[in-house]
């Protein structure tokens, strides 16, 4: 035996000592490593899985919206040529009255029964307009508003307060809040 050699199994040439502690941290590192790896892996999964759903939702919300949008579409072609078929078959009877009255009046020489026919075919007309929700806007006696009145003339007068519709030239009319066509009036001023 060896001075240096305090182990009697221990043979300098053909044996090392072996450090168990440092061969468990080792194992313990690389079962370490392992678990990391695969938490890594499992986290990307757990993302891809995750995208991959939302992905296929956003696709899903997109298609819906664009077939809502061109059902939005369609149902409004679809008002727009149900209202005018609708508005034009409340004219056509006007119209029928319109002939009706021209045959009639072939052989009148009586101005008034022209009048009386003329009248009659302008109630109707008047009546078919305000069922389809047109709107004659009132001028005269009221305060002047530019959303509905078109001054083209001002007259200076005592007997009207100042800002005062006092004639209507021309009549507007209005679809709901929609001002179609301004009303043409005349404003008093001060003298």
């Amino acid at each position: 035996m060896d001075e240096n050699n305090s182990n009697p199994f221990k043979n300098d040439e053909t044996d090392k000592e072996i450090d168990i502690n440092e061969t468990i941290d080792k194992a313990d590192d690389e079962t370490k490593d392992d678990v990391k790896n695969d938490e890594e892996t499992l986290v990307k999964d757990d993302l891809q899985e995750k995208y991959d759903i939302l992905n296929n939702q956003y696709i899903r919300l997109a298609a819906d919206f664009d077939n809502y949008r061109k059902r939005q579409e369609q149902e409004r072609e679809n008002l727009i040529k149900f209202g005018t078929e609708n508005a034009l078959t409340k004219l056509i009877e006007v119209l029928d009255n319109f002939e009706r009255g021209q045959k009639s009046l072939e052989n009148v020489d009586d101005c008034a029964k022209v009048k009386e026919s003329f009248d009659l075919i302008q109630k109707q007309v008047y009546e078919t307009l305000t069922k389809l929700g047109l709107e004659e806007i009132k001028a005269v006696g009221e305060e002047f508003d530019p959303n509905f009145h078109e001054a083209v003339m001002q007259t200076p007068t005592s007997e009207h307060k100042e800002h005062t519709v006092i004639a209507e030239l021309r009549k507007g009319y209005k679809y709901g809040d929609k001002v179609l066509r301004p009303t043409m009036v005349n404003v008093a001023t001060a003298e």
